[in-house]
């Protein structure tokens, strides 16, 4: 079981529980009680607990120990319980996960241990070894779990304590977790690069970072850390708090709201975390987003049914990953040259323009539509149409694509997971082919705490790689469940894929995935950066798809320094913010925005299927002026 953890934390990120101490005290257990002591007086209320985090999604369940050792315990006349305790702990955590049934099945238990409560730093070494000894006697009880987390260590030295106390004691692997300061140090100053260093040759098994002032902070401090971690092969975690807590009518309530804490979830899977979950003022719904953010990045089984296959229905679940079927008699899947006039193109090797239109936010797009008609008639091949980019609320994307297809304009469809449940997913494609639209963009979509209305729900029954196996199996005739549909769909199927993600191999083998799922081209994220785009294009012409390279032309200094900062896969050269800095804004901004975007192109035009694109505040002319001489 114990290399199974760390075997299964290497191949997808894991999902671990949120707060015990908050959830005590939401439920009436006064800040002047001892916590761990609830585990023999009132043993349900902490598997209930357990069991709240289990349904959310959790798949590691920390024991409800972190000061149950003999300095805290002993401010309560508890230390001679020590073991009774911690024992209970992990027996508490284990029936949880039985009671959760069939779908807790297989999650972990981690043995909590946190700081021993007193100052280390400059102890003498007789008092060390106490501590040491403490730690000691914490983990014998402890040695029921899958794993040891020590977490929320703000001192190094008492982290290397505890470190030498497990190991002493037993052979599970050690999650080794600390705490940064708002500075980003620990509390005798040591750097988060410096603390990942001590870690590692101290022998933790994962490294992490819990705690801190919520999940910004936790993100800035492992980003800084990562780069250790990949030279070492070691597993990184993530525990943020849930913000900093304000008092509120004589309560104190965490500010980071779930959707929030969903967002940096994303981000923090994004840039490499595998073991993820909550600290102070977490709660079952921050962990549900954590889940959903795993979900949406960690790949699914599930794999295409050749024609030998049998024809039996796939899991139809929520969330599950539709399978391809054996195309039904008497019908046939379109060739990738018949599907529409775009994939005409790039199977004769024409290179192609796509520019990005998008609907309204109000009632009327006849500006949308001028700008479609001007941008074909001067060369543009197809219009693109996001599907409420950056979680806008905005007028239904397909509306406008029938505006332009009736106006004989080829649109590409952008269908994001975000807003529609797998049937409203299946509904709205099918209807989509059947108004005329015949190129698709498959993405998962942004988290609506980006957008306008953050409190809206998200619903990511698929993400894009569940989507596109869906998607490829209309192609085939057969709806989700493996039902014939009486014909077949002809889409053309693009992805999305961003050259420069901050877990650039990660991004490779997720385009992998989404390729073998149906996807049939790609288009890239905007790049600014020619070694970045020169390295993403080499190792995806092994994959044999035709890529459309992303321009976005930067329209002023702030633009460039937004993008760079606050949008997460853009990475603008310091040398292009410094051109962007110098050039200011206005028309001239612009000017050297479009120059920019137009060297790009220059040094790709030849190793590319065409180019993508976006040209910032409705500014469609820049689109023009970047291609203007390049491909026309």
């Amino acid at each position: 079981m114990t290399q199974r953890f760390l075997d299964t934390l290497r191949d997808h990120p894991l999902v671990a529980d949120g707060a015990m101490g908050t959830q005590l005290y939401e439920r009436g257990i006064l800040y002047t009680a001892n916590y761990e002591e609830i585990c023999l007086s009132r043993p349900d209320l902490i598997k209930s607990i357990h069991r709240e985090y289990l349904k959310a999604g959790a798949q590691v369940i920390e024991t409800n120990t972190f000061g149950a050792n003999r300095y805290r315990l002993g401010r309560f006349s508890l230390d001679h319980r020590v073991k009774d305790l911690n024992e209970a702990g992990v027996r508490l955590a284990r029936e949880a996960i039985a009671e959760a049934g069939p779908s807790a099945a297989g999650a972990w238990v981690a043995g909590s241990i946190g700081p021993a409560g007193v100052n280390v730093k400059g102890m003498p070494e007789r008092d060390q070894r106490d501590v040491r000894s403490a730690f000691i006697e914490q983990t014998k009880g402890l040695v029921g779990a899958d794993f040891i987390a020590i977490e929320t260590m703000r001192q190094p030295e008492e982290m290397r304590l505890a470190l030498e106390a497990v190991k002493e004691v037993t052979d599970l692997p050690i999650v080794a977790m600390v705490s940064f300061d708002p500075f980003g140090t620990m509390a005798d100053g040591t750097t988060p690069d410096a603390m990942a260093d001590k870690l590692a040759a101290w022998g933790a098994d994962v490294i992490g970072v819990n705690c801190g002032d919520g999940p910004a902070g936790v993100f800035d401090v492992v980003e800084r850390m990562i780069e250790k971690m990949r030279a070492t092969g070691l597993p990184m975690a993530a525990m943020p708090n849930a913000g900093i807590p304000r008092r509120v009518e004589g309560r104190l309530l965490y500010m980071a709201n779930p959707e929030y804490f969903g967002v940096y979830a994303k981000r923090l899977i994004k840039l490499g975390v595998r073991l993820l979950g909550g600290c102070c003022g977490t709660t079952a719904d921050h962990i549900r987003r954590v889940a959903y953010a795993a979900r949406m990045h960690a790949h699914e089984g599930g794999s295409d049914v050749s024609p030998d296959d049998s024809h039996e229905p796939t899991d139809t679940t929520v969330g599950a990953q539709p399978r391809v079927f054996q195309v039904p008699e008497g019908l046939a899947v379109v060739r990738f040259e018949d599907k529409s006039s775009l994939s005409a193109k790039i199977a004769q090797k024409k290179f192609v323009v796509s520019v990005e239109v998008n609907p309204p936010a109000g009632m009327d797009p006849s500006r949308a539509i001028e700008g479609a008609k001007t941008l074909v008639r001067s060369g543009v091949d197809v219009i693109n149409i996001a599907d409420g980019p950056r979680a806008s609320a905005r007028m239904m994307n397909l509306a406008l694509a029938v505006r332009l297809i009736e106006q004989g304009i080829d649109p590409i469809l952008h269908v994001c997971c975000r807003d529609r449940n797998l049937l409203g997913l299946v509904g709205h494609v099918m209807g989509a082919h059947e108004l005329g639209v015949r190129n698709l963009v498959i993405i998962t979509g942004d988290p609506p705490k980006m957008g306008d209305f953050p409190d809206c729900t998200a619903v990511y029954d698929l993400d894009s790689v569940g989507l596109l196996r869906l998607v490829r199996g209309l192609n085939h005739g057969r709806d989700p469940g493996g039902r014939a549909l009486g014909g077949v769909t002809r889409f053309l199927l693009l992805t999305g894929a961003e050259p420069a993600a901050m877990d650039y191999q990660r991004e490779i083998t997720r385009l992998k995935k989404k390729i073998e799922a149906g996807a049939e081209a790609v288009m890239t994220q905007p790049v600014y950066d020619p070694a970045v785009l020169e390295r993403f294009l080499a190792d995806v012409e092994p994959l044999g798809v035709p890529v459309l390279v992303g321009l976005l032309p930067l329209a002023s200094h702030r633009n460039a320094e937004f993008l760079h900062n606050e949008v997460p896969g853009m990475r603008i050269p310091d040398a292009t913010r410094e051109r962007m800095r110098k050039a200011g804004s206005g028309p001239q901004a612009r000017k050297e925005g479009v120059a920019i975007a137009r060297e790009m192109l220059e040094a790709v035009k030849d190793r590319v299927a065409g180019a993508y694109i976006m040209p910032p505040l409705e500014r469609w002319e820049m689109a023009l002026e970047v291609i203007d001489g390049i491909v026309r």
